[in-house]
């Protein structure tokens, strides 16, 4: 490793989005708000702990709310992000949203599915977005496909309405429909969130279940070929329990395609992770299996293993830094890095 080159390249990575946090903005007049929120992450990774290269990621996100009455808000949303300019989209989310404080929310536009929304993620502290799309996939690529998020997802690129209850004692329900995309006919997801926040352990548990008429060229993970089936089927589980300063999450997904066309990309991806907070400083390992080809016998199953260990330091309320060590199936790497937020 070229220590010498390593902090250089941190520095500049730090340089590049260190401007962020100036546009930081809440703002409120009358019953109209307005709020920008964000992050910044820019440092290194080095597959093989051979050559650093540079890795970075980023969000913005808008939105403008206007309080109707006492119950009711109406509100607009927009969000870009590294992931999507990566996929060449204009944005992540834009949808607009109606909210009741006593019967829930709706939202139209295109955002991600309800049972994306309900679910859970796995405890992380590192910054390669282990829970949507990793980074570390961005430069070590997999030899085969790899189902690389266990949250359900049909993706944000077609017209989408969202309902989701409010709190219903620790329950809340939601359930979403979108069409009017080039990827597939229509799809229907439904999640379910259960929580109990309060006590010496906190506990969250997660369901969700969709189903995609006619896929059609259609793909949410990365690393997986599109999609071309009669339909396609996903569930999900998740869970996470927080005892005092420790968190370990559990999550599972599982996709199938019926009379797939071209090669496979539905099986299962399976995850866990524990992480523990003291003070300003946290860790976290993480596992995650995915399998593809379950499905089918025609064909050979590709595994992939991950497992990633993290470090995060919070310098402050907006800054913090980060190391993470992790192995794919095939490849060790390290990664480090900064966050700023706003």
């Amino acid at each position: 490793m070229n220590l010498q080159k390593t902090v250089y390249t941190i520095l500049l990575a730090t340089i590049a989005v260190a401007p962020c946090g100036a546009y930081a903005l809440d703002y409120n007049v009358g019953r109209v708000g307005f709020k920008l929120t964000g992050y910044g992450t820019a440092g290194i990774l080095e597959p093989d702990f051979n050559t650093p290269d540079f890795v970075g990621d980023w969000r913005v996100r808008g939105e403008m709310d206007v309080r109707a009455s006492d119950d009711n808000k109406l509100g607009l949303v927009y969000a870009l992000d590294a992931s999507a300019i990566d996929e060449d989209k204009w944005m992540r989310e834009a949808f607009a949203y109606w909210q009741n404080r006593n019967l829930g929310r709706m939202e139209i536009g295109f955002t991600d599915s309800i049972a994306r929304k309900l679910g859970v993620g796995l405890p992380d502290v590192g910054g390669l977005r282990v829970n949507d799309k990793p980074l570390f996939y961005k430069k070590i690529h997999p030899s085969g496909p790899v189902i690389s998020d266990t949250t359900l997802t049909t993706g944000r690129g077609g017209l989408r309405m969202n309902l989701a209850t409010m709190p219903i004692g620790m329950a809340q329900y939601g359930l979403s429909v979108v069409g009017l995309t080039d990827d597939f006919d229509y799809a229907v997801d439904a999640g379910l969130k259960i929580r109990r926040p309060s006590g010496k352990v906190k506990t969250a548990y997660s369901f969700g279940a969709s189903f995609m008429s006619r896929p059609d060229g259609y793909r949410t993970d990365a690393y997986t070929p599109r999609v071309y089936a009669d339909w396609r089927a996903q569930v999900s589980g998740g869970m996470n329990l927080q005892y005092n300063s420790w968190m370990w999450g559990l999550t599972a997904r599982l996709v199938y395609d019926e009379n797939p066309i071209g090669p496979i990309s539905d099986g299962l991806a399976v995850g866990t992770g524990v992480s523990y907070d003291i003070l300003n400083y946290s860790i976290s390992a993480t596992y995650i299996l995915s399998d593809t080809g379950v499905w089918n016998h025609d064909v050979d199953d590709y595994i992939d293993h991950t497992a990633i260990a993290s470090f995060r330091y919070k310098y402050s309320e907006n800054v913090d830094c980060w190391v993470s060590l992790g192995i794919t199936t095939e490849t060790p790497f390290l990664a480090a890095g900064l966050r700023l937020t706003f």
